[in-house]
């Protein structure tokens, strides 16, 4: 019986106490979310879009002069012309893309920023390659 009036007491005395700031009972507002979608990531996208369709493009280009796919995890999507091809190409696309969402979306919006610069300067990099090789 102690312990059962021990807990009512309790329970009165913390339904009894008020957890909200004197004088204010509403909430502050909460921080704005960035947006994905913003230009800089809008023209990121795109650049990186046009350097993934150069690429396949010379890459195909470089196996019909009779060069070989350097990259190994791309060799068996390029190998299977040009259906192949775009199937790899549209994966690498949407994987680096889709990092560049998930830093994004757990709030590393730095990361997110030179993720999406670095996949460009890879990219381009490897269409130099390319031109070179076919020239």
């Amino acid at each position: 019986m102690k312990y059962l009036l021990s807990i009512l007491l309790l329970s009165a005395l913390l339904h009894a106490q008020s957890f909200t700031a004197s004088g204010s009972s509403t909430l502050p507002d909460a921080p704005s979310q960035r947006r994905f979608w913003t230009v800089e990531t809008k023209v990121n996208v795109g650049i990186f879009a046009g350097l993934v369709a150069a690429d396949a493009i010379t890459t195909q280009r470089g196996l019909n002069q009779g060069l070989r796919e350097v990259n190994p995890i791309m060799r068996p999507f390029v190998t299977r012309e040009a259906a192949g091809q775009a199937a790899g190409s549209a994966l690498g696309f949407g994987a680096g893309v889709g990092t560049a969402y998930l830093l994004h979306r757990t709030h590393h919006y730095r990361a997110e920023r030179l993720t999406m610069r670095l996949l460009i300067a890879g990219e381009g990099g490897f269409v130099a390659s390319n031109i070179v090789a076919i020239r």
